[in-house]
């Protein structure tokens, strides 16, 4: 029987990929009447014939979050304004492609649309890195002018060159800290175990605190909190409460250490296939579904919270002096950054920053 279902595992999990890379394939190459013609003349003819357009958008994040609820807003404005001549199919749960797999796949046109954060995209574009300068943002206030200033219209240049046009950063607001270890002051990060992204900078920051940072799946952080393999986490609410990680956890610390963007991305390819007026609802969409993700994410923070203290978990603000210490401590990795992208993001980053506080 166990040998059985290792071959009905193993086929379930062949034909989950076929799946996926067949709607890859198919996936922006689909267009009613004109399956004989590429794509971005089947777009033109469809156009002057007055047939619908269907285009296609993705992410790798639970369909609950707010990047599957970004993506599906984008979505109902996009037919909204276009008066239904545009649907925009949506797929979360990593039903098509992991984040590079659906990264690569807008690139090449098989994808029109991608919702994700910027970690999985600094592979290919480490541009978008410099939005992983630790202790950046004193409120999300700052945060989203930022988002929206002269770093963003530099940072659609980098993505440009790479094959996507970026749309519009939305957010999941900070990221956070939960620990079985009490956390008030800077000493207290001190061998800290906590599990953190595969993410250079990440990494350098926290062991900037003296803590102990750990790279490990999201999937295996539940496990790894509950056998102690690690003594503490950091994602961003929204990813804190889902996987209930709060439940193995004495103390959620608001570090505030990372904004946790979300981006909205467009393929260059089927945004050149695409009218005038068509690009215009696309952007027009971007922009206002950008601002309800953002209105979304402020409007659970409260009841997210509701569901930590209820647990029994214990909420710490830290104060003005250990912050300054966090920044302080991780000034280097800003260096680091600037070393490895050049003067130019790190210099309008600072100067931003500076402008709106």
């Amino acid at each position: 029987m166990k040998f059985l279902n290792r071959k009905t595992n193993l086929f379930a999990k062949k034909f989950k990929k076929l799946i996926s890379l067949g709607v890859l394939s198919v996936l922006a190459f689909s267009m009613v009447g004109c399956s004989s013609l590429d794509t971005a003349e089947r777009r033109e003819k469809s156009a002057r014939t007055g047939e619908n357009i269907t285009l296609y958008a993705a992410c790798d994040s639970g369909a609950d979050t707010v990047t599957a609820k970004f993506m599906r807003d984008f979505a109902k404005r996009v037919e909204e304004k276009s008066g239904g001549k545009i649907k925009v199919e949506t797929y979360s749960d990593s039903q098509v492609g992991g984040d590079s797999e659906i990264f690569e796949a807008c690139q090449g046109g098989n994808i029109s649309f991608v919702f994700q954060a910027t970690s999985p995209q600094v592979s290919f574009i480490p541009e978008a890195a410099v939005l992983d300068a630790p202790m950046a943002f004193d409120n999300i206030e700052i945060a989203r002018k930022v988002l929206d200033g002269e770093l963003f219209e530099k940072l659609k240049k980098y993505y440009s060159e790479k094959g996507v046009e970026l749309l519009g950063i939305a957010d999941q607001g900070f990221r956070e800290t939960t620990s079985n270890k009490r956390i008030e002051k800077l000493s207290d990060f001190k061998g800290l175990k906590i599990r953190t992204m595969e993410n250079p900078y990440h990494i350098k920051f926290w062991k900037a605190l003296g803590a102990n940072p750990t790279p490990m799946s999201y999937s295996e952080v539940y496990i790894g909190l509950q056998q102690g393999t690690i003594d503490a986490q950091e994602n961003p609410l929204e990813a804190i409460i889902v996987p209930r990680f709060y439940e193995q956890q004495d103390y959620l610390v608001n570090t505030n250490h990372f904004i946790h963007p979300v981006t909205c991305i467009a393929s260059s390819k089927v945004m050149d296939s695409l009218t005038e007026e068509e690009k215009k609802i696309v952007y027009e969409a971007a922009e206002e579904s950008k601002i309800w993700a953002r209105n979304t994410t402020d409007n659970q923070l409260d009841d997210r919270l509701e569901v930590i203290k209820e647990s029994g978990t214990e909420i710490i603000n830290l104060d003005k002096k250990t912050v300054d210490d966090m920044k302080k401590a991780s000034e280097f990795v800003w260096t680091d950054i600037e070393n490895n992208l050049g003067s130019d993001l790190i210099d309008t980053l600072r100067a931003e920053i500076e402008k709106y506080n």
